[in-house]
């Protein structure tokens, strides 16, 4: 069998009170069953495959568990499903508390409408890109919380699976397009994975042209979410000093600024056939 080691990502986040509650407590929880079956930590570490350290580091409230980890003692400790169950709540603490706050409004939304003007837009990021971004900010993040924001972004791009199906909007700057983040090879998989978005059903992909003469997007990102009840929320760059606001005056304000940005950038059509010429150059 083979051990897992520790790596980095997986600590619990010491801000996050609600997460560092639910590690402490399934950590807890691990530890009694494992006590009350007369097993040690080395000898447990052995029967789940993983090393001792990890082993009282989960226990202690210190390492966020993967799925496999849990699942794996449960079948050693004779759980019956209750510790595989806990997985439920430790995945949510896997990723920091704002990007939690966000993918719960980006789950509920029926419409997202997104203009990014300084980089691609993180719904749409691959793992190396995101990489490459996230380790590029100054002053620079630990390893452990680039891998930690590399894989709350991902985490959020399940809103492509969920069904029905809700209306994805975005614009991109050509100059970012541009850009190779990350090396020639992680930026084809990049510009593939735009074109792999922007061909779903449910999703509209364009790019604001260099050329353009006219552009309504140079106070910076506006994001608009809608909801089944009526209801939306927005937030601009530029605007209502960079809040999230749902008054009703305030998105009349950015549905216009989007929708004129929207109208000046290059077609759906035309955008694909931009990102093709563009990965054929890479």
């Amino acid at each position: 069998m083979t051990v897992e080691t520790d790596e980095p990502g997986w600590e619990v986040d010491p801000d996050d009170e609600w997460g560092v509650a639910v590690i402490a407590t399934v950590g807890r929880q691990l530890k009694l069953r494992r006590e009350a079956v007369g097993m040690r930590a080395a000898e447990f570490g052995v029967a789940v495959g993983y090393g001792e350290d990890l082993v009282y580091k989960v226990e202690g409230g210190k390492r966020i568990p993967r799925q496999e980890y849990l699942d794996r003692a449960d079948e050693v400790l004779g759980a019956g499903g209750l510790i595989a169950a806990t997985w439920e709540d430790v995945k949510k603490v896997r990723y920091p508390k704002k990007v939690r706050e966000l993918g719960k409004l980006e789950a509920k939304a029926v419409e997202i409408a997104v203009y990014q003007c300084n980089s691609v837009n993180s719904l749409l990021q691959t793992p190396d890109h995101a990489r490459a971004v996230i380790g590029a900010a100054q002053p620079p993040y630990s390893p452990d919380d680039v891998e930690r924001m590399v894989a709350a972004r991902i985490a959020r791009q399940t809103v492509f699976e969920r069904s029905p199906a809700p209306a994805l909007s975005f614009v991109l700057e050509e100059g970012v397009l541009r850009r190779p983040i990350g090396g020639t090879m992680a930026w084809r998989q990049q510009l593939e994975r735009l074109l792999e978005v922007g061909r779903l059903h449910n999703v509209v992909l364009q790019v604001m042209p260099m050329s353009c003469e006219t552009h309504s997007g140079t106070d910076g990102t506006i994001e608009l979410l809608k909801f089944e009840d009526g209801s939306a929320v927005g937030r601009s760059d530029g605007a209502f000093n960079g809040r999230p606001t749902s008054d009703p005056k305030h998105l009349r304000i950015l549905e216009l600024r989007y929708g004129t940005i929207r109208a000046q950038a290059l077609s759906p059509r035309d955008s694909l056939a931009f990102l093709e010429q563009l990965l054929g150059e890479t």
